[in-house]
């Protein structure tokens, strides 16, 4: 799914970016030169009147929520900015933003909470991404054979990344081009091992990859990750909820209560 934008003077990837609502102007340009022809990959300055490609994916998208504390009225505005009615001045010890903030960080401290949570492990057939790059590589898991994220046959595109792998599928040129070189081929060279890593999950002494996670490129870029590469799964209980006729408004061609019966098997069997 993607859609077009055709580039007008001085435009620039970070305004095309925000103007589409995409997450960051480094997805926008490496989705852009990844989906497009080998003549229009841009490396630098965007010439006037490209035809720029515009993911439409949700992933790609930048999250919005409403919120109750988001509908605040007009009476409220100057309250949670910090500011006084009387005086209109502010102080930082006033501001409710930035004790709330602070409240919050002390919350999680306490917690043990950490910034990986909710974010997904990556696994070999996930996706990394450069800032200087042009390309989206897999991962290649070189650290272990070991362990498997969600998948019970053990198949090599569910292995665990690890702060140690640091290999990418293909290993030469993984990111195609590198805009640090004016264009010319990527010569990745990684310094150190991953970072932002989750340390209180371990293989073989190691610590996990997660959506978070960084690694720096000797040359200058900073690869981040593009795809955790997990895909949720139904499982028994979601089919055995289903609504048949509902179902069958989105697929009429498949036989759900069938496949239903596959699936959970027949009334008083063993899960």
């Amino acid at each position: 799914m993607m859609k077009t934008y055709l580039t007008q003077p001085n435009d620039s990837f970070a305004e095309i970016a925000k103007k589409f609502q995409i997450k960051d102007e480094f997805y926008l340009k490496t989705f852009h030169n990844l989906n497009c022809s080998n003549e229009e990959v841009i490396h630098g300055g965007i010439p006037t009147g490209t035809q720029i490609l515009i993911p439409a994916d949700p992933e790609y998208l930048i999250e919005s929520s409403i919120s109750e504390e988001d509908n605040t009225n007009e009476d409220e505005v100057d309250s949670v900015n910090g500011y006084d009615d009387e005086t209109e001045e502010q102080t930082e010890e006033e501001n409710p933003a930035q004790v709330a903030e602070k409240e919050k960080k002390e919350e999680q401290k306490e917690s043990g909470s950490s910034s990986h949570d909710g974010k997904y492990f990556v696994i070999q057939k996930g996706m990394a991404m450069c800032d200087k790059g042009a390309k989206f590589p897999n991962f290649k898991v070189t650290s272990h054979q070991k362990h498997y994220w969600n998948d019970e046959k053990g198949e090599a595109d569910y292995l665990a990344v690890t702060e140690d792998d640091l290999t990418f599928n293909p290993p030469a040129m993984p990111f195609g081009t590198c805009s640090i070189k004016n264009g010319n081929p990527c010569t990745y060279s990684p310094a150190g091992k991953w970072t932002k890593t989750y340390d209180k999950v371990k293989i073989m002494g190691k610590s996990c990859v997660t959506e978070l996670s960084e690694l720096m490129c000797a040359t200058g870029g900073k690869i981040t990750i593009f795809k955790h590469g997990q895909q949720s799964e139904i499982g028994k209980s979601n089919v055995k909820k289903a609504d048949a006729r509902e179902q069958h408004v989105y697929n009429p061609i498949m036989d759900f209560e069938e496949f239903q019966e596959e699936i959970t098997g027949k009334e008083g069997e063993a899960w």
